[in-house]
């Protein structure tokens, strides 16, 4: 046909070949997640999982046109070189330079899902900033796991070799004003449909698609990590800020069902010392203690001495973390704050005045201490601890022992523990809170320790059994110092890591921690084992009731000590979605709206039940979730956690 002459079939047929491949290669690194992470994942047909693969297609859309946009503007520009094999190679190396680092983002996921639980974000930026061996620990990960490196290769190897097998013939254009208009609109219509896929639609009344929206073709929300990929994960939660205010409900019914600020009267005279051990990556799971109930065939216990320490103290078998990470479990055991979609630490919002465990210990005269033994200023802690109000930081500079550091993270955990035994109480009263480091990737031990503990079933066994032992000689010298005994500690973990137990991969059991409150003094009756639901945010509270804090506390957690029935308001975050525990379900919110209802006992949230139960008690919990969220929006925003 005369009028298409002057269309550039060609060089646009070998373009879709060339995005085409890209779906392809998306889709394999769909099914190698899935492959390194189905003991996480169910999927119980290949019916379902070519479904979640079908649905991924739309993320896959927009991960590949962001990645190639520029590939393929200059694609299709009248240019008249086009064709040319010089430029043709600069085409080239650009499509394989950026698919290349993109398509790497997604095989970082198939080891660090089963530690996130959660597919990579921008919030790695926030990591990253605050360490220094960024690179060394890529080395050691990718050293620990060869098999994602060499899938990397080879899938790229084909790609390449794909790619190579369909080229672009040299042809110079015979009439340059047809070349150039039919350019144009092959550029306008292409535009267009960039834009569409960017979206996810081509609908202006919607939203462009965002991670949340994975959830919506799934039967289990974990497999919304399947429908998405890494790619999209990381460029769609660039610059956002997810802090947005809200208004479901009047602040009456805030005040009446959320108790943003509650009061508690104890009277104390003698005040106690308070020692707080945050636990790197310590999961309920590792902690005999706590799974005497739950019926897990073959089960083994690697934390001894904390299992001894339990039957001596008050615990809570049912406790989950408020975040994902290592700076979230600081806000929320230190103050409260639980980390959403957005973590509260990451965001613009942090640097404000926040009443938490430590401004209330300095308002009752309190020394205020905080320890952690990796170069100071790793992971955001200096900083943050500032904004609490810390009086004094102690981490690998004030230890000045360099011959002690793991090499890649801090001091390891049993000389550190030793340090900190015996450098506070100087004054008193005093709150103290530890984060211990050594029971992290890369899963080592000192080398003096080499056959000490059981290597286990998991790379985490054996570290966490060395962190156990560590605490271990901390308490035979801290029961020696004069404070110890008027002294009350609490034990948690800041997030779950490796899972062992099908128990545990379940998609509540993620977040998973224990939760220790233990004192040698008799007169504080922290005795016994409390089935009760509990969260890190409950931390704060608890203390402040202990030592007799009678003013109000700005608190989304409760005292789990006090007569006073506060309700249990439990929450966290998948990442794309909160999760709330209220009464006797769970409740998924999006923002916007409550997107399931699970029963309390159903924590793989397999069974969705929003559309049978509409009983007072599940219209109650989906309002008490919004007006909770429409509180912290608030709060955070405006500057009220004070």
């Amino acid at each position: 046909m005369k009028f298409l002459k002057g269309f550039r079939k060609q060089e646009v047929l070998v373009l879709l070949y060339r995005i085409f491949l890209a779906y392809v290669f998306y889709q394999i690194a769909r099914l190698l997640f899935w492959y390194f992470n189905k003991d996480l994942i169910k999927v119980d047909s290949v019916s379902e999982y070519i479904k979640l693969a079908y649905h991924g297609t739309a993320f896959d859309t927009t991960a590949i046109l962001y990645v190639n946009a520029l590939f393929i503007l200059l694609s299709l520009l009248p240019l008249v070189i086009n064709t040319k094999k010089g430029f043709q190679k600069v085409l080239f190396w650009l499509y394989f330079l950026t698919n290349g680092l993109a398509y790497a983002m997604n095989f970082g996921d198939f080891i660090y899902y089963k530690f996130s639980q959660a597919r990579l974000t921008s919030a790695v930026f926030q990591v990253a900033e605050h360490e220094s061996n960024v690179s060394k620990t890529l080395m050691i990960s990718i050293g620990q796991h060869p098999f994602v490196l060499i899938w990397y290769i080879v899938l790229m190897v084909v790609w390449v070799f794909l790619y190579k097998k369909v080229k672009v013939e040299d042809k110079k254009p015979v009439k340059l004003l047809p070349y150039f208009l039919y350019s144009i609109v092959t550029l306008c219509i292409t535009a267009v449909l960039v834009v569409g896929g960017i979206r996810g639609d081509f609908k202006h009344s919607t939203r462009p698609i965002n991670m949340v929206d994975a959830t919506r073709f799934v039967t289990n929300p974990l497999q919304g990590n399947m429908v998405l990929n890494s790619t999209f994960s990381f460029f769609r939660t660039l610059n956002t800020n997810n802090f947005k205010e809200v208004h479901f409900v009047d602040e009456k019914y805030i005040e009446d069902h959320v108790f943003p600020y509650k009061v508690y009267e104890r009277k104390v005279e003698n005040r106690p010392n308070i020692v707080i051990f945050i636990v790197e990556s310590f999961g309920r799971e590792y902690s005999g203690a706590f799974n005497k109930d739950k019926n897990i065939k073959d089960y083994v216990s690697y934390t001894p001495f904390i299992d001894s320490l339990a039957t001596q103290s008050l615990i809570f078998p049912n406790t989950f973390a408020n975040g994902r990470q290592s700076i979230h479990g600081m806000s929320s055991v230190l103050a409260g704050i639980p980390s959403l979609t957005d973590a509260f630490t990451g965001s613009p919002y942090s640097n404000q005045k926040i009443q938490s465990i430590v401004s209330v210990c300095n308002d009752l005269g309190y020394d205020t201490s905080f320890y952690h033994g990796a170069p100071n200023g790793s992971m955001g802690f200096l900083g943050f601890g500032n904004i609490l109000g810390f009086k004094h930081y102690f981490g690998k500079t004030e230890y000045n022992h360099d011959e002690d550091f793991d090499g890649m993270w801090a001091i390891w955990d049993e000389p550190f523990l030793q340090y900190f035994a015996k450098n506070v109480g100087k004054k008193q009263p005093f709150m103290a809170t530890v984060f211990t480091a050594s029971s992290h990737h890369p899963f080592k031990i000192p080398a003096k320790y080499n056959g000490k503990f059981k290597k286990g079933r998991i790379e985490m066994h054996e570290p966490i059994q060395y962190t156990d032992y560590a605490i271990k000689k901390y308490f035979e010298t801290a029961e020696k110092q004069p404070w110890f005994h008027n002294t009350i500690f609490v034990f948690t973990g800041d997030h779950t890591n490796q899972v062992y137990y099908s128990e545990y991969e379940r998609a509540m059991n993620r977040y998973a921690v224990p939760l220790i409150f233990y004192s040698p003094n008799p007169d504080y009756q922290l005795k016994g084992i409390s089935q009760e639901t509990a969260q890190q945010a409950d931390i704060y509270p608890t203390l402040a009731d202990l030592i007799g804090y009678n003013k109000p506390i700005r608190s989304w957690g409760r005292s789990l000590v006090s007569n006073k029935n506060y309700p249990s308001i439990v929450v966290n975050s998948d990442g794309s979605t909160e999760q709330f525990i209220i009464g006797n379900y769970m409740y998924r919110f999006d923002g916007k709206q409550i997107l399931g209802v699970y029963d309390k006992s159903d924590l793989g949230l397999e069974k969705n039940l929003i559309d049978q139960l509409k009983t007072a008690e599940v219209e109650k919990g989906k309002q008490v979730a919004k007006a909770w969220y429409q509180d912290y929006m608030d709060r955070v925003i405006n500057r009220k956690l004070n």
